[in-house]
C-alpha cells in the first residue's frame, strides 16, 4: 500500500516571476534553478515543496476544458509524488476506488515524468506524479535539486 502524504503544493498564479519574487521575499528557498524562470518556480517549504505555476497552464494540465477554466478551476492542486510509474498507477486506482473523479489518466508528462490528475469529492485537484529528477527521501519528501 502506498504511503499517504502530501509532497508538493502547486499554486496557480497569473505572473510566475512576480509571485516567485514574493515567496523569495518571505524567505522561501528557491530551488531547481534550471527550470524555465517564467513558467514555474520551486521552493523548499518545510517538510514539503511549494511550486508556482501559471493558473492557465495548471488548469490545462488537469484537463479542465477551456470554457470551465475560469468558473470551475480553483487555481491550485495538491501533489502526491511517487517513487515509480507503477506507484502512480496504484495511487490513481486507490483514489478512484475511494470516490475520486479522474481528470486526466496517468500518462507520460511533457517534462519527462509520469503523472495523472484526480479531483476529490469536493473538487480539489490532486496530481499523482513520478518525477525522476526529484528523488524521494525515505519519508516521501521530494529532493529538489539546486
Amino acid at each position: 500500500m502506498p504511503h499517504a502524504h502530501i509532497s508538493l503544493i502547486t499554486l496557480g498564479v497569473t505572473d510566475v516571476p512576480r509571485a516567485a519574487r514574493f515567496y523569495e521575499a518571505l524567505g522561501f528557498e528557491r530551488k531547481v534553478r534550471g527550470a524555465p524562470q517564467d513558467t514555474v518556480a520551486f521552493f523548499n517549504a518545510g517538510t514539503l515543496a511549494l511550486s508556482l505555476y501559471s493558473v492557465s497552464g495548471l488548469a490545462q494540465d488537469a484537463g479542465f476544458p477551456s470554457q470551465a477554466r475560469v468558473s470551475a478551476f480553483r487555481g491550485s492542486s495538491l501533489a502526491w509524488n511517487c517513487a515509480s510509474e507503477t506507484e502512480v498507477n496504484d495511487v490513481m486506482a486507490l483514489a478512484l476506488k475511494a470516490g475520486a473523479t479522474e481528470l486526466v489518466p496517468a500518462k507520460t508528462a511533457a517534462w519527462g515524468g509520469y503523472h495523472g490528475h484526480f479531483a476529490d469529492p469536493d473538487g480539489h485537484i490532486w496530481e499523482v506524479a513520478h518525477n525522476p529528477r526529484f528523488p524521494l527521501s525515505a519519508d516521501g519528501r521530494p529532493t529538489l535539486p539546486d
